[in-house]
């Protein structure tokens, strides 16, 4: 979860409605999605996916610094998941957050890391006060030609902007097949997601160099954390609740001819993008 739309972005995990003739769904439909999660933000902490340790390493690796003692802004941070991890790599870690029911759900979980209210298209944080800006599953929700400039100013010279996404791995065929049933119930592209992670998506201004990274991964769970899950995704919760139930329920019966054992394998590809700022040079007069 993160910011309310500011406008239309096709990046993201939670693929956009779309018109019958194909084009994005009005402003309203997408603020009332990114709003849903705060309904179900206890659902979505107790079953949404965390993030592997090898998407940290990439971190680590392409900005050159450990993240221990990093200064780091986590924007959009939902329940904490992400920032969780980032606390427990020794990150010095505040948290931004605009929505009510995720920002309690993140005091509870979280009470010694702190949480300010606010968005990423209008960051609440001193400018070059921070050493790494990061979006988990957040960015989409942004409008990047306020947030790309936000970021910018609010980090240090040499600093960097991280951006990721659980996507589906949909070469798996179970995952590719329960894909294909929710594009019939929904009207959604879900291969979109994956699609639309890149870097002009992500940064249509071109002010940015990012560099991408894919680090597969994968968790066993019951057939039920699965299903909550997917239903804790904002195309499931603006849906209406008897049209999403009826969907879970055949979902439910598919899934469990499949696993018999009542336990789903999903695997994931996180997609990374992650951007430096340049490091501003003094002049022999002592400006920057």
């Amino acid at each position: 979860m993160t910011t309310p739309p500011a406008a239309h972005h096709p990046t993201g995990a939670d693929p956009a409605p779309e018109s019958p003739a194909g084009h994005p769904a009005p402003e309203p439909a997408r603020t009332a999605r990114a709003h849903s999660f705060n309904a179900a933000a206890a659902q979505y902490a107790a079953n949404r996916p965390s993030y592997p340790p090898a998407l940290f390493d990439a971190i680590e690796d392409l900005t050159g610094r450990p993240l221990t003692g990093s200064r780091v802004a986590d924007i959009g941070a939902g329940t904490g998941i992400a920032t969780a991890l980032l606390h427990a790599r020794g990150a010095n870690v505040i948290a931004v957050e605009p929505g009510d029911g995720m920002a309690a759900q993140f005091r509870r979980a979280l009470p010694g890391v702190p949480v300010i209210r606010g968005t990423g298209d209008d960051l609440p944080l001193a400018g070059d006060s921070v050493d790494l800006v990061t979006y988990a599953q957040a960015w989409h929700w942004t409008d990047p030609v306020r947030a790309v400039p936000e970021a910018l100013r609010v980090l240090r010279p040499g600093g960097a902007l991280a951006l990721w996404w659980n996507t589906d791995a949909l070469d798996v065929p179970w995952i590719a097949e329960a894909a294909a049933r929710t594009e019939r119930h929904f009207g959604i592209d879900v291969s979109a997601e994956k699609r639309n992670v890149n870097a002009r998506a992500a940064d249509p201004t071109g002010r940015l160099d990012f560099t991408r990274r894919t680090v597969r991964w994968s968790r066993r769970v019951p057939v039920d954390t699965h299903l909550a899950n997917i239903g804790s995704h904002s195309v499931f919760l603006v849906h209406g609740a008897e049209h999403t139930a009826a969907f879970l329920a055949a979902e439910r019966e598919h899934l469990l001819r499949a696993f018999p054992d009542g336990f789903v394998e999903e695997v994931y590809e996180v997609v990374l993008l992650l951007a430096e700022t340049p490091v501003r040079r003094t002049r022999p007069d002592g400006a920057a």
